[in-house]
């Protein structure tokens, strides 16, 4: 790929030529991605961001390149063809590692380690932060942006009344409580011209056990995308990104397992604690209630239920990292009735490298899966 083609490919494509601060696969490692390890084990030449998971580190970057807008060629020498040096050390480079340093003692220095001072404080998709405010901005309506985590608001109803609505909007608890396993099949719409026209297996068995399998028949190149996890570990597969198939550690192994319960919707209340209500939103010219809570992994995770029909619309999972919180946002829509118990039938699964949009075309429940199945997957191509 050449550097306009670096320049416009979606967030998907782009982070498979993922822009790594100062780092190259080794080649023994570059083969097998079989059990957890931290970055500096996989990657050559980590030098700021030491002693997290190569699976964290990968979130790290997305919320890197989303504050700076940036993609692999803007950092890292060749990156978009078939010469990459990873390793080499940039000007932008160097300046990225003493970016996270600065960010790191400014929370230190005032806010007794919080991380209440990130990269997208200041950059908000500029490599260069505004400095001074135009007057225009001074006078325009506001832009006001709900904060990651926020406290209960007076006069909003309980989180239990929510949540019952949600169960009885979806066909009372004790329906939503036998349902023990969902097996759908569908389509990938994919992301702009990316990702789409792939076949979706979905599987899913409480408590916790979930796998997505995008398979594309037409590429005859390219492997599946898979996303596993058993209940304690989990993999992703991703053949367009740096490291293909790796387990999950850390935040990305906490945010597999809520995703895997909250596909069991009768769970949430013990899934998550601390639930506080926020002041409603718009969400698609909807409006919404907003419940949050976290997991006991420190998982926070914010639910949106529309107000008239009760259902939920998004969630949106942060998980931690040096830089900080990296989102992953899933929305739900397309809701139908299978076996008495509303279903949705499409999502968006979206995350910092990628997005992912799924309809499926058949759902079955309550019918036996093989363990395999939410396994790690041996390459399909």
């Amino acid at each position: 790929m050449n550097g306009f083609l670096t320049r416009v490919l979606t967030p998907s494509a782009r982070f498979g030529l993922i822009c790594l601060i100062g780092v190259a696969l080794t080649p023994k490692q570059a083969v097998s991605q079989q059990k957890p390890v931290n970055v500096e084990d996989v990657f050559k030449n980590i030098q700021a961001l030491k002693g997290i998971s190569a699976a964290d580190f990968m979130g790290t970057m997305g919320v890197m390149t989303a504050a700076l807008g940036f993609d692999c060629a803007d950092c890292h020498t060749g990156a978009g063809t078939d010469k990459v040096d990873w390793a080499f050390d940039t000007p932008r480079k160097r300046i990225s590692r003493r970016m996270v340093t600065m960010v790191a003692a400014i929370n230190k220095d005032n806010f007794g380690g919080r991380q209440v001072v990130t990269c997208w404080t200041c950059h908000r998709g500029r490599d260069r932060p505004l400095v001074t405010p135009t007057v225009d901005g001074i006078y325009a309506a506001p832009v006001i942006e709900m904060d990651d985590v926020f406290r209960a608001a007076p006069g909003q109803p309980s989180a239990d009344q929510i949540l019952d609505k949600y169960m009885q909007a979806l066909g009372g608890m004790q329906k939503v409580s036998g349902v023990t396993s969902i097996v759908g099949t569908g389509v990938s719409i994919g992301f702009g011209s990316f990702g789409g026209g792939g076949t979706v297996q979905f599987y899913a068995k409480a408590p916790a056990q979930r796998t997505t399998i995008i398979e594309f028949a037409s590429a005859t190149a390219r492997d599946s995308n898979v996303r596993s996890f058993n209940g304690t570990s989990g993999w992703v597969k991703t053949p367009l990104s740096v490291l293909g198939e790796y387990a999950l550690t850390g935040g990305e192994l906490d945010g597999a397992k809520l995703d895997a319960q909250l596909t069991f919707p009768g769970q949430i209340k013990q899934v998550l604690s601390n639930l506080r209500v926020g002041l409603p939103v718009t969400l698609n010219d909807r409006d919404v209630q907003v419940v949050q809570g976290e997991t006991r992994e420190g998982i926070i995770a914010t639910l949106y239920f529309d107000m008239e029909t009760g259902l939920l619309s998004r969630v949106i999972r942060y998980a931690k990292s040096p830089i900080g919180r990296v989102p992953t946002q899933i929305d739900y829509s397309d809701y139908r009735e299978v076996g008495g118990v509303k279903m949705p039938f499409r999502w968006v699964f979206g995350w910092l490298d990628g997005k992912d949009s799924i309809e499926l075309r058949d759902v079955r429940i309550n019918v036996p899966i093989e363990a395999a199945k939410f396994g790690r997957q041996t390459p399909q191509k």
